[in-house]
């Protein structure tokens, strides 16, 4: 069928797409690409549709089918978008994506190339608004050619490659048909999975998603509302991670797979039971723990197994013994990284291990204990650097567990702090700026043992002055303060030179309240009050995590929002990067995309400030595009991404 043909059947809502499929995500190097191979005659695939009658058809957009059948693109929405947008010079009815993937594309008639427009093409008569030329038609270009005498010479030769381009047109796609009253949803699901997983390469929970689509429509919706409601509160979850807690609740398997047998009605109900155990979750972690925003939450691939948990008892815990060896085993995940590689395997594992219900806690705690030897944290665990480092949440933690108190003002900054003081904010104990000055690296200047948290207003008060000079001013007014947090006593320890000594001191006594934390949870010697105020009746705070994070980690932190905010996927922030076989960690990346920020499309991506060599060799071996400055990044993403000219000034 020729395109022109296939682009009336959209304009007659004779051809649409099934609500299942995804949205538009091409970006302009594939439209550009796409084009020349039209305009080459190459070979661009086959689409295939599904005829199925309209009154059982559920569709994107507002388009409104005919009485009789309708043909639904399971295979060639990209292709055909990106041909409807530059034919017609709008997206059609079913669009969803960037249009700007599409906009503005023109053809040079002298080298037959295509690029999107820029300076250079405006008022150049060799260049040609390829939308433009499909809707007027050939006749007034031309017509310019014999009349300019620049471009006489060779009208007949400009002539021909426009009327090339004029013909795409009528380029012939071969179109397979599944029709037949045998091809009910779900076999036609399963065609377009099949399709699919190889061409456009959606993740394994696209696919499941698709499915479930295909029943209930408004699944995608539903999913996305509970994600807003849990964002809103400080907590960024993806669609796929919430779908697999939904798996874990109804199958007790992490494979998304085990989905197949699930019907809509069973998925409806795994969809409540998981938001009723995440909020638990959510509330239990941070009334409890303290880990109260998105940023220190950490191991969110054990929530599945814990919702699955949860829901085997009703949604509900025995007693605070319980809720507390549950934790207890939380936190060990976090610390442990246990689901940083091989994440579905382990997932399945542990779920094996709770599916008879008595004892399974134990069981997991056990397991853990086997792969680590030892649950006993080490002063040598404190050794590492950064607000990525998994030891970071377990800090936050003991702050508002043992419940510290602010060096200015003396209040506690427990888990249950609300209201002015509620939002901490890091606080480097020895202040950057003179440790680089006197010889410090990186590593060393952002050791976790030189971080704690206090309020704002406390951490704006102590600026950058000297550990030996604002110390012992809080000893004076605030006793106690200090080793609420901590902090060594011993003065000679507080001066830049013996900075080495000081973060061994310290790191010894975290060591310590941490053990007599984490001993505690396990042995069920702490009954906590329960807290009246929801995590999720509360407003965030601006920034995910409510920390005001220095520096690079606070730049870090405005590049993810600002990745967000352009309707993309979040980056992950001190991404781990391991060895397949061993599942060592080789190198932390700052903030990196591992599956591409355009999903499938583009190739992993990782922002890295101030690091050495060895990490960015580390990352570009591993496939990612590595970029070292935040501007750079930004005009990638907006180039290849998301299809527009850069920001400027």
């Amino acid at each position: 069928m020729q395109i022109q043909t296939i682009l009336d059947q959209i304009d007659l809502d004779a051809m649409a797409l099934p609500v299942f499929q995804r949205g538009y995500v091409w970006n302009r190097e594939q439209v550009r690409r796409f084009m020349h191979s039209l305009y080459r005659r190459y070979p661009v695939g086959t689409l295939l549709v599904w005829i199925t009658r309209t009154e059982t058809a559920e569709v994107r957009g507002d388009g409104v089918l005919q009485p009789g059948s309708v043909k639904l693109i399971l295979d060639g929405q990209q292709r055909l978008t990106s041909l409807y947008g530059i034919l017609r010079g709008r997206p059609p009815k079913f669009f969803e994506g960037n249009i700007s993937a599409f906009t503005g594309l023109y053809f040079n008639l002298e080298d037959e190339t295509f690029e999107f427009f820029s300076q250079k093409m405006k008022d150049n008569p060799l260049w040609v608004n390829v939308t433009e030329l499909i809707i007027k038609g050939q006749g007034s270009y031309i017509g310019n050619f014999y009349k300019s005498p620049d471009l006489q010479p060779k009208a007949d030769f400009y002539t021909e490659r426009l009327n090339r381009l004029y013909g795409i047109r009528e380029v012939l796609f071969h179109i397979e048909e599944v029709t037949g009253e045998d091809k009910t949803v779900d076999v036609v699901v399963d065609i377009f999975n099949e399709v699919n997983s190889g061409g456009t390469k959606l993740s394994k929970g696209d696919l499941a998603l698709a499915k479930v689509c295909a029943e209930w429509p408004d699944a995608r919706g539903e999913m996305k509302s509970l994600l807003k409601k849990w964002e809103k509160a400080g907590f960024y979850f993806r669609l796929e991670w919430l779908l697999r807690c939904i798996n874990t609740i109804l199958t007790g398997e992490a494979l998304f797979s085990a989905l197949d047998k699930v019907n809509t009605a069973q998925f409806r109900e795994g969809l409540e039971k998981a938001e009723r155990a995440i909020d638990s979750l959510l509330n239990l972690i941070s009334a409890r723990l303290g880990l109260d925003h998105d940023r220190v939450l950490g191991s969110r691939y054990s929530v599945p197994v814990m919702a699955r948990y949860l829901s085997q008892r009703g949604g509900h815990l025995a007693d605070y013994r319980e809720r507390d060896k549950l934790l207890y085993w939380y936190i060990h995940t976090i610390l442990w990284g246990r689901y940083a590689g091989s994440t579905e395997t382990k997932i399945n594992q542990d779920l094996h291990l709770i599916e008879e219900t008595e004892g399974g806690l134990d069981r997991l705690i056990a397991q853990l204990r086997q792969e680590r030897g030892d649950l006993t944290i080490q002063t040598s665990d404190f050794w590492g650097w950064s607000t990525g480092a998994r030891f970071y949440p377990l800090l936050y933690l003991l702050t508002r567990v043992w419940h510290s108190r602010d060096w200015c003002f003396g209040i506690e900054l427990s888990n249950h702090l609300l209201g002015k003081f509620s939002s901490l904010q890091l606080h480097h104990i020895f202040p950057k700026d003179p440790l680089y000055k006197h010889g410090y690296s990186r590593p060393e200047v952002n050791a976790l043992a030189n971080f704690t948290f206090l309020t704002q207003e406390c951490n704006l008060a102590i600026s950058n002055r000297a550990p030996g000079e604002y110390l012992p001013e809080i000893v004076k007014k605030n006793p106690g303060a200090l080793e609420s947090h901590w902090i060594p006593m011993d003065p000679n320890l507080w001066q830049i030179e013996n900075y080495p000594a000081f973060l061994e001191a310290r790191r010894e006594l975290l060591a310590q309240a941490a053990n007599a934390f984490l001993d505690s949870l396990l042995a069920g010697d702490v009954p906590e009050a329960a807290v009246s105020m929801s995590i999720l009746e509360r407003e965030a705070a601006p920034t995910p995590g409510g920390l005001g994070i220095e520096g690079e980690e606070q730049l870090l932190l405005e590049t993810n929002i600002w990745v967000i905010q352009q309707g993309l996927p979040e980056g992950e922030m001190m991404y781990e990067l391991l060895d397949i076989e061993t599942e060592q960690v080789l190198a932390a990346l700052d903030l990196a995309w591992p599956g591409g920020i355009q999903e499938g499309y583009s190739e992993p991506v990782a922002l890295l400030l101030n690091e050495g060599s060895e990490v960015i060799e580390q990352a570009s071996r591993a496939g990612f595009r590595c970029f070292t400055d935040v501007e750079s990044f930004r005009q990638y993403v907006q180039r290849e991404i998301l299809a527009l000219q850069p920001e400027t000034g």
